[in-house]
């Protein structure tokens, strides 16, 4: 008999899944606060340019998570269970501190401002260690490809909210009914947090600090190795980065092309959304099929191939049809890759350290793309687009060969 339609139906259609759904929303809502929302309500007071790039060191805690991950496994709040109470409680204070945003006035209240952006930067990245943390104790390891997948586009989607609604109602109503608005998107999580069940285990929970601050790390090395451990680091530092640095500067790259910013926003950025949650849907449904690791082969190599389209586009310049068919290729690559690497960091996490190494490995794989912001612009000046976008695609070898070792094609793991 054939079983697939059942299996399907068991994975897609269940609690497990609306859940991922419904926390992947309410996890990218603080994010897009602050590398959406702010921004531009900074600028429509006619805020300096240099001040608003400034305000990105205030997400710093979105890398640095893993510091204070270690206390959410160590502690549980005497309610609502060990991830569900630290959820409530990171989604309650995000409400106040995105709502409190909109009684400032950006001229005469920067300082504020910069206080109350951290805490909203503090609690989003709490909000997300607590999540992926659940999210893995929920899901079983054949199910971590299609959670993973609603998770991330879930999360992608909601960046219409401070994107897009709130700049919308901004045309009409005072930024303190704007914020007001957003915040209140939060009570999407707060009910999640409130209907869901707690899976966390207490009997693998660490009993001390020592035990949740230095056993996390004892534990991931001593599984295979330390040079296993280091090679399992070095996949994740190295597998996205060939398209992190394509990506990089992308816009400056499309208007040294010819396109004009309408171009841009009309073609490329709908492109990239399209192909993004497209892949991310489709990585979730492939992953249904091939495990983890063939994932990690198949859409590693979809994810570097890809890259080739933009050593075309620098050669031929202003193409609009071509300049759409790139940038989706490239980033329906971005979200095969991005799921399989996030099931395949949530299969490397111990249950008993879920937290910690979760926001370890998190926040490790964010150090590629600080690299790749930060020194694109010296080789592109010292070689040119092409020659670019042509070490990029050399630059994703290492970790597609580092799957040898870490994820090999045939290895089925229980």
């Amino acid at each position: 008999m054939n079983t697939t339609p059942r299996r399907w139906q068991e994975i897609l259609f269940n609690r497990k899944m609306v859940t991922c759904l419904f926390l992947g929303f309410t996890s990218g809502m603080p994010l897009y606060v602050l590398i959406q929302l702010v921004p531009a309500w900074l600028r429509s007071h006619e805020v300096d340019l240099a001040t608003i790039g400034l305000f990105a060191l205030v997400s710093l805690p979105y890398t640095w998570k893993f510091l204070w991950s270690p206390l959410m496994d160590r502690y549980k709040l005497p309610f609502l269970g060990r991830r569900r109470g630290w959820a409530l409680i990171t989604q309650a204070g995000l409400l106040v501190s995105i709502a409190a945003l909109g009684r400032f006035d950006p001229s005469v209240s920067l300082q504020a401002i910069v206080v109350t952006v951290f805490i909203v930067s503090l609690f989003g990245a709490s909000q997300d260690i607590v999540i992926d943390a659940y999210r893995r104790e929920l899901l079983a390891d054949d199910e971590l490809g299609t959670g993973t997948s609603l998770f991330v586009n879930a999360y992608r989607l909601s960046s219409l909210v401070p994107g897009s609604l709130a700049l919308i109602l901004s045309d009409f109503l005072p930024w303190p009914v704007v914020y007001w608005v957003t915040a209140g998107f939060m009570g999407v999580g707060i009910i999640t947090t409130l209907i869901i069940r707690e899976v966390s285990d207490d009997a693998l929970a660490p009993v001390t600090l020592r035990e949740a601050v230095v056993d996390p790390f004892v534990e991931f090395f001593s599984r295979d190795g330390i040079a296993a451990g280091l090679a399992i680091l070095g996949f994740m530092f190295l597998y996205k980065l060939g398209d992190n640095m394509a990506t990089a500067l992308a816009t400056p790259f499309y208007l040294d092309m010819g396109f004009s910013r309408t171009e841009i926003g009309s073609i490329a950025k709908i492109a990239a959304l399209w192909a993004s949650i497209a892949g991310g849907i489709l990585g979730g449904v492939i992953m249904l099929k091939l495990s983890i690791n063939r994932a990690l082969w198949v859409f590693g190599f979809v994810q570097m191939v890809t890259i080739l389209g933009f050593v075309w586009l620098s050669t031929v310049g202003h193409q609009p049809v071509g300049l759409f068919i790139v940038v989706s290729g490239e980033y329906l690559g971005v979200g095969l890759g991005t799921i399989a690497l996030t099931a395949y960091m949530a299969r490397e996490t111990s249950k008993a350290f879920t937290a910690t190494q979760f926001a370890l490995f998190s926040s490790f794989i964010a150090v590629p793309r600080t690299f790749a912001n930060a020194s694109t612009g010296f080789i592109i000046e010292a070689v040119g687009y092409t020659q670019f976008f042509i070490v990029c695609t050399l630059v994703a070898v290492p970790g597609m060969l580092l799957l040898l070792k870490v994820a090999p094609w045939n290895e089925r793991r229980a």
